[in-house]
């Protein structure tokens, strides 16, 4: 049989983590973009319900930016990098960004 060395850590010994900073991604308005671009993009990759989708494209119409999710930094720049391509390739001048919440 082999002698195996078991360590044991104590509770204090335990380096406690910090949970990972969070980021928002928010869509900024503009004139040309249709509303129901805007709806289709929050439903397709933030897959948010549709009555939440239109809430979140009124908030942004009305106030200038709305917020569609909080995420970690890499799915938040991830999700808002889609919506950057979906606008451009449908010829669309939408902004969105990230920030930290």
């Amino acid at each position: 049989m082999s002698n195996t060395n078991t360590h044991t850590v104590s509770q204090n010994q335990k380096t406690m983590l910090k949970p990972p900073k969070r980021y928002k991604v928010v869509l900024l308005n503009d004139d040309y973009t249709p509303m129901e671009f805007v709806v289709e993009v929050l439903t397709d990759v933030f897959h948010l319900p549709h009555t939440r989708a239109i809430a979140i494209m009124l908030m942004v119409h009305e106030s200038g930016r709305g917020v569609c999710g909080v995420f970690q930094k890499d799915i938040a720049e991830t999700k808002c990098n889609q919506v950057m391509l979906r606008a451009e390739a449908a010829g669309f001048p939408l902004q969105c960004l990230v920030e930290e919440a």
